[in-house]
């Protein structure tokens, strides 16, 4: 093969282009703190608030023939007591047509009238919709309702993200946002309330995950795993502000408006935020990535040469040989992910260890509000722990690898869990603060999962495998509301069943092998042997070895040498005669930036 065969042949690798013009500058640094990080805040909140317009107040049966009584009145002389607090779903049968005597004599009838609320209570929809006694699971059905949508979203503007672009996908899925928490505010009775909440949930996490696609196709591979940390940091830190929110706005109407209305300002980022230069390459708009492309260039201070343009062009419309087009058309299926023996057990154990990771994870989430004495306080700290933990992770998964930092960190917050089921119910105190200790671990374990699952698939499944194991793990969230009802009769017995699933995942997640300091499997092949041979003593060794043939754990960027005679000095040709030496350069790469497309393109269903 000649020169020129070779380099039509070469396919484009935006990420040769990167460190030719700035893989984080000014221009991404710019675009991560002032656009893709803010954008980050709306998928928490809207995803969160609902725990606080569904709050239900001390509450018992309505009495209108009494209402020239005081509250406390009321409820001392026509409400019964059950182990000295006032039942909430019964009141003594009064005969009002005879005179009021032997009230508290004994039978007692269901509340007819409605129900009193505690008048120092928020208002919630519990409250305007009398969502207790009989229909208490209906703000547990809320919450399924808004994990329904989910799924549905990730896929529907899964494929809009890849035929309309991320930047016109994300204002499709702002405003499908909006409309949802507008019709949720003006909700006139549950069912109303609920359809919009599912509506709201077609968009979560994908309001999410297309900024953060859009940071992570802008910025070279060696800070990905920052831009990662960076963007989980801002989601929590939404989750923090949405706490003070909630604080001081009790009305859930202006509540929901206050948490959703804010986020009209985002449209102003149409006239900033740039459409992803990775998509605009692989649609053939090979003008539009160029001024992107040239525009970060000069951003960061760097220059390209006039050619380069013309060839981008060149090289984009190249032609590939058979072999390259047929791995181009060639659509990986999922029963590859199980086709042969060790590939099977890893899909499964993955697929497990994720759907552990996401029913415990979001199901402390949202059993935070219920634990100790201020809904607003607890939430507040089960959100700051996780700041910690992500720092923690981070520079541990270089050190001791990915498989026993995620399996001890599962297993250490099960452990808190199950041991609040062994505490008095009235230790409020350290009941809180063990399940603080277990939602930093599983925070930390969150984190982990994914690059982790990421190394474990062969490039040729990678995205498809992560896709899978995602989607079937989130299905946790549609019964994790289910879960947490069962603490409006026993507190900790959530927590129990959570500490039991983590523990579980955990012991599981032993039984993959280490991928830190190993080159990643590419091929089906490779796929199957990586693991294959694990050993008991590969189950207790803490620290991985490097072994002494190893090479970059990102993939295998050594090509052969080609000539170095150029006829100009572009940032292509000089990508192209780097790749030479990079395998002496790479370090351990994460891979948390998103498994990319054979057309460099990452799509947002490989995130949900």
């Amino acid at each position: 093969m000649d020169q020129n065969e070779h380099n039509h042949s070469e396919s484009l690798d935006l990420d040769d282009l990167l460190p030719q013009v700035g893989e984080f500058g000014r221009y991404q640094k710019l675009l991560l703190w002032l656009i893709c990080l803010p954008a980050c805040l709306p998928c928490g909140f809207c995803a969160f608030n609902q725990l606080f317009m569904t709050e239900t107040p001390d509450h018992w049966c309505k009495t209108p023939q009494t209402l020239n009584l005081t509250q406390e009145e009321r409820k001392n002389i026509f409400i019964p007591k059950n182990n000295n607090s006032f039942s909430k779903c019964l009141r003594y049968t009064i005969n009002w047509t005879q005179i009021m005597d032997n009230i508290t004599s004994g039978a007692t009838e269901e509340c007819s009238d409605g129900w009193e609320f505690d008048q120092a209570a928020s208002s919630s929809i519990v409250t305007d919709f009398e969502l207790v006694c009989d229909k208490s699971i209906y703000p547990t059905l809320g919450l399924v309702a808004l994990n329904l949508g989910g799924p549905v979203g990730v896929y529907y503007f899964g494929m809009l993200n890849d035929s309309i672009g991320r930047k016109k996908s994300f204002f499709v899925c702002l405003t499908t946002l909006l409309l949802g928490s507008v019709l949720t505010a003006t909700a006139q009775n549950f069912w109303w309330w609920a359809a919009s909440r599912v509506i709201v949930g077609l968009t979560i996490p994908a309001i999410y995950q297309i900024p953060f696609i859009i940071s992570l196709e802008l910025v070279g591979p060696n800070y990905r795993s920052f831009v990662t940390v960076m963007i989980c940091l801002f989601y929590t830190l939404g989750l923090l502000i949405l706490s003070g929110v909630a604080y001081l706005i009790r009305d859930w109407v202006y509540f929901a408006l206050s948490t959703s209305l804010p986020f009209i300002l985002y449209y102003f980022y149409w006239f900033f935020l740039p459409e992803s230069p990775r998509w605009l390459l692989a649609k053939g708009r090979f003008e539009e990535a160029s001024r992107i492309l040239e525009t970060l260039a000069r951003v960061n201070n760097h220059e390209l040469p006039p050619s380069f343009k013309q060839q981008l062009k060149q090289k984009m419309l190249g032609t590939r040989s058979l072999s390259e087009e047929e791995s181009y058309k060639k659509t990986p299926h999922c029963t590859e992910l199980c086709a042969t023996p060790n590939m099977r057990l890893k899909t499964v154990l993955i697929t497990l260890n994720w759907f552990a990771n996401e029913v415990v994870y979001v199901g402390l989430s949202y059993y935070g509000p219920s634990l100790g004495s201020n809904e607003y306080m607890s939430f507040f700290l089960s959100s700051a722990i996780e700041i910690p933990s992500y720092f923690i992770c981070w520079l541990v998964m270089d050190r001791w690898g990915r498989r026993w930092p995620l399996c001890l960190c599962m297993i250490i917050s099960g452990i808190c869990c199950i041991t609040t089921f062994l505490l008095p119910e009235d230790s409020i105190g350290l009941i809180l603060a063990l399940f603080l200790m277990a939602k930093s671990a599983i925070a930390a374990s969150f984190l982990i999962i994914y690059p982790f699952a990421g190394e474990l698939f062969p490039t040729q499944l990678r995205g498809l495998g992560i896709g899978v194991s995602a989607y079937i793990g989130g299905m946790g969230r549609i019964i994790i509301p289910f879960i947490t009802f069962l603490g409006s009769e026993m507190v900790v017995l959530p927590l129990l069943i959570m500490g039991i699933i983590s523990v579980i995942g955990g012991l599981i997640g032993l039984r993959l092998p280490e991928t830190l300091h190993y080159r990643l499997p590419q091929t089906l092949e490779e796929g199957e042997e990586f693991g294959k041979d694990f050993t008991i003593r590969d189950c207790l060794r803490c620290i991985p070895i490097k072994p002494e043939t190893s090479t970059s754990a990102s993939e295998d960027l050594e090509l052969e040498p080609i000539d170095s005679e150029a006829k100009e000095d572009t940032p292509l040709s000089r990508s192209v005669r780097r790749k030479i030496s990079i395998h002496r350069l790479a370090k351990q790469a994460s891979v948390m930036d998103a498994p990319k497309d054979a057309d460099g393109s990452m799509k947002i269903t490989n995130w949900f």
